[in-house]
């Protein structure tokens, strides 16, 4: 499918399978309130960063988080892809012995809110994200080679649609960067035993 219908985004690479501990873990940091959790979750997002294709040519990449609309933030009480990559950023500076690396959390802009996107069709997901995202300052992604990160990718359509409005507004290489990828072995849909979930209502999903 992604070779028939190619992704707006140049590469996408993830640390491990949505599944196990991982997929555990992620859901407590999420929906358990556990946001400690994030910034240690961003560093093994290091490990897969020179995995990144072409990565290693590009002199100042832009890591930018992938935005929560402010009502499920306020909900949340935290973004969680922010967390992952400040993790990330502390992470590769300690590798490469204080290499700058700059984060953007305001140039991606969630501009509405929308459902979630666990039990939706390839198509439905698109559909629920179309315009959902806007760059609001142009001149700092403009040219740029843009590390989107966020904690699961499943079909892709989040960072698609990220990527759609980075690339129209002039950003010249997109890379996503995620904790986990979901497969159709490990989907994000996947049920668990009641007492195994993780946030006291019964929610197992992302």
């Amino acid at each position: 499918m992604c070779r028939e219908d190619g992704p707006p985004f140049d590469g996408a690479r993830s640390f491990g399978l949505y599944g196990g501990k991982l997929r555990l873990v992620i859901l407590r940091l999420k929906f358990a309130g556990e946001g400690r959790l994030g910034s240690r979750l961003g560093e093994l997002l290091a490990s897969t960063w020179d995995t990144l294709p072409q990565m290693g040519e590009v002199a100042s990449p832009l890591i930018v988080p992938v935005p929560l609309h402010p009502s499920r933030r306020r909900e949340r009480g935290f973004n969680q892809s922010e967390l992952l990559a400040a993790g990330l950023v502390r992470a590769l500076r300690m590798q490469s012995g204080g290499a700058a690396l700059q984060v953007s959390k305001a140039c991606l802009r969630r501009k509405r809110a929308t459902p979630p996107q666990t039990g939706l069709s390839v198509a439905a997901r698109r559909e629920n994200l179309r315009g959902a995202f806007e760059v609001v300052n142009p001149s700092e992604v403009r040219g740029r080679t843009i590390v989107l990160v966020d904690d699961v990718m499943t079909t892709g359509a989040t960072l698609s649609a990220c990527a759609r409005a980075l690339k129209r507004a002039g950003a010249a290489n997109i890379m996503g960067l995620t904790l986990a990828r979901a497969t159709p072995q490990f989907p994000d849909l996947t049920r668990v035993d009641t007492d195994n979930t993780v946030d006291g209502l019964g929610r197992d999903s992302t």
